[in-house]
């Protein structure tokens, strides 16, 4: 005791005399869950294989971002709950993240993320979790179907009697689409009248045809994009894109792509399901890391950005980044194999238009020489690599059967101060792919295969004659063979006809004089017309028509040129069919139509052509007969009404007989025996001529 009162008199004075009312500074409590995810169906293990699948979990969940972490407390920003009576684990697993944003990307990223072949992942963030808690459960009750609702048949303008193609033009405000037959005017379909009485803009911006002509897309900015097919274009659906610039259809028209340039926006790039009206993924302009960041302002706007290309059978989706190609499965939207396909160097790459096969080329980077590679899709296979040297640039040409792919490689000499260049010809349907290589001396201005064909077009320019252009259409059969030269040609672009044979050597552009040359590559014939400031030459599927058009962008400002605007329409022959003009004028397209012919089956047809062609002519000449008879209605009509008055005249005629008689004392002026018959013959001497003979 003597040892307790000595210590409390030391401590005497040393504790204070006001009341003791402690305050802790505890932390604000955060009530929002905003950065918790919750994944479910994943699988359901025992105790003995718990630590290994939260190892797994962890790792995959992690590489989003950092998980959340609290001094003090055994929680690391993971739990997946473990059920003792079942012994097993629920399935299901809680996620914290340091930010918000981690755990918005973890919901889109892991979203039907397959975890194994039996188990695709859910992600929920915790309030909607809250909310499904909260659900009172009670027997499930079949929701009623909604009623089946038909939808328009979009493929029944190719039922048209007469095989007619369509086109859509874009003018002023106004939008219209036309039947054309290459014999005669175009004939409108429709214009948008029931969106006009209905005071709804059918169109506000650009118009696109899907790749088989099912599907017509109009761009209403503010809207979004619209989508229009069946008879009298009945509308379908709605797509929300707001600023869309413009929009992309994959080739089986499964998936629509939108686009409206903002760099700004984290979505500016938006994929949607035509059936559904989803949007599968949204993506920015550019790909992480694509620019450089030591780039000015300036010079970065100057890049543009790397477009998306679909694989024929929309299985794929891919797109350039910086050494690397991203391939995207549809419709998932995930990486193919959860990672990018490197190409060190990349600068272009296009996918074959009949095949999973990826071509693209690299010039040279660190120590290796420029290449072109062929790789296969979804085994990542290479299935032959080119490699260059010397290389400035190159330019990948697909045959559209992708039978044969074309390079049109710019090279320098070791100055640099010379070019020239030289085409790379890979057979790839061949074993091992044989690449031809094909020097040309003159520096090549165009390239173009003949579709379905194995010949192609080349332009090039001698330097020593400049404005003087050169055509040269060659063959690949076993080797390269020369076909045919045309010499001194004042034209600066190359269009195949779809049906092969025709080409167009065209002239375009504001300082070009617009000369269009029909050129028979079969028949050797030349056809030269003249279309002053056309910028665009565009055939029809069928390859009987084209157009050449002189159009404006919308929203560019003032036309310098506006009195030119217009399209003229020429068949394949070269005779001009219709001529329109306007004072703005921006677009022409023709509607695509599918393919049904392989090659084979085409000339099968056209080899027994006779076989069908007394049926096409008693088909044009019932289509001519019902036109002349639909030109001669009027006069048919008035011959009509003349020969009924002229009957009526004579029943008058016949029925004053008696009368008239009676005036003429018994005379009938018809009987043909008051009247006496006399010949007489009179010679007349039209000319004569004397000769003397000797």
């Amino acid at each position: 005791m003597a040892d307790l009162a000595d210590e409390a008199a030391s401590l005497d004075g040393y504790f204070s005399d006001a009341p003791l009312e402690p305050e802790p500074k505890y932390p604000p409590l955060n009530e929002n869950f905003d950065r918790c995810v919750i994944i479910t169906n994943l699988p359901k293990v025992p105790e003995a294989k718990y630590e290994k699948l939260g190892k797994v979990v962890l790792k995959l969940v992690s590489r989003i971002g950092p998980l959340a972490n609290y001094e003090g407390s055994d929680f690391s920003g993971f739990f997946m709950p473990f059920d003792k009576e079942a012994g097993a684990t629920v399935g299901c697993a809680f996620i914290e993240y340091e930010t918000a944003g981690d755990a918005k990307k973890a919901i889109e990223v892991l979203e039907e993320y397959k975890f194994d072949k039996n188990h695709a992942l859910h992600v929920l963030p915790h309030e909607r979790a809250s909310h499904l808690a909260d659900v009172e459960e009670e027997e499930f009750k079949q929701p009623e179907p909604e009623p089946f609702k038909e939808r328009p048949n979009t493929m029944s303008w190719l039922e048209d009697s007469c095989q007619r193609d369509q086109f859509a033009i874009r003018h002023g405000k106004e939008t219209a689409v036309f039947w054309n037959d290459g014999r005669e005017e175009p004939v409108l379909d429709y214009d948008g009248a029931r969106e006009k009485e209905a005071g709804v803009a059918w169109c506000e911006y650009y118009v696109q045809w899907s790749p088989k002509g099912s599907y017509f897309a109009t761009l209403v900015p503010n809207r979004g994009v619209i989508l229009w097919g069946g008879d009298n274009f009945q509308k379908l659906q709605r797509f929300a894109a707001p600023g869309v610039d413009f929009v992309v259809f994959s080739p089986q028209e499964n998936y629509m792509m939108t686009n409206n340039n903002n760099r700004n926006d984290p979505h500016a790039i938006k994929v949607f399901s035509i059936q559904t009206g989803k949007c599968l993924r949204a993506f920015p302009l550019y790909p992480n890391n694509f620019l450089d960041e030591k780039l000015s302002e300036q010079e970065k706007s100057n890049i543009p950005p790397p477009p998306f290309q679909w694989s024929h059978d929309d299985k794929y989706l891919a797109r350039m980044g910086k050494d690397l190609i991203s391939v995207f499965d549809v419709p998932t939207m995930k990486l193919l194999d959860k990672r990018s396909l490197a190409c060190d160097g990349i600068c272009e790459f296009q996918f074959s238009p009949k095949a999973n096969i990826i071509a693209y080329w690299a010039p040279e980077h660190k120590n290796q020489p420029a290449n072109v590679n062929v790789i296969e899709l979804p085994s990542r296979k290479s299935l032959r690599q080119k490699n260059l040297f010397n290389v400035t640039k190159c330019s990948l040409v697909w045959q559209e059967n992708g039978e044969y792919l074309g390079v049109k490689v710019t090279r320098h000499t070791k100055s640099k101060k010379t070019l020239y260049n030289n085409l790379e010809l890979f057979r790839v349907n061949e074993p091992g792919i044989p690449v031809e290589m094909l020097d040309v001396k003159d520096a090549v201005m165009a390239f173009s295969w003949e579709p379905q064909g194995s010949r192609f077009a080349i332009m090039s320019e001698p330097e020593k004659k400049k404005g003087k252009k050169k055509s040269t259409g060659k063959e690949l059969i076993a080797e390269v063979n020369k076909v045919e030269t045309l010499e001194g040609k004042q034209c600066n672009c190359i269009f195949w006809s779809p049906a092969g044979r025709t080409i167009i050597l065209a002239a375009l552009g504001d300082s070009a004089s617009g000369t269009l040359e029909f050129y028979d590559c079969d028949n050797k014939s030349l056809v030269i017309k003249e279309h002053y400031r056309a910028n665009q030459v565009l055939w029809d599927p069928s390859g009987r028509t084209l157009a050449t058009t002189v159009s404006q962008p919308i929203g560019g400002g003032h036309f310098k040129f506006a009195m030119d605007n217009g399209y003229i329409i020429w068949s394949f022959q070269g005779k001009q069919i219709s001529q329109q003009s306007f004072e703005t004028f921006y677009q022409f397209q023709w509607r695509p139509r599918e393919k049904l012919f392989n090659k084979k089956e085409t000339a099968e047809v056209s080899k027994n052509l006779k076989k069908y062609e007394k049926q096409f002519n008693a088909f044009d000449e019932a289509k001519k007969r019902k036109l002349r008879l639909e030109e001669t209605r009027g006069k048919r009509k008035n011959r009509s009404a003349f020969r009924a008055t002229l009957a009526r005249l004579k029943e008058i005629r016949s029925n004053m007989k008696q009368e008239r008689m009676a005036l003429l004392n018994g005379y009938d002026s018809e009987d043909e025996s008051n009247f006496t018959t006399k010949e007489i013959t009179i010679e007349t001497i039209l000319s004569s001529k004397e000769e003397l003979v000797y």
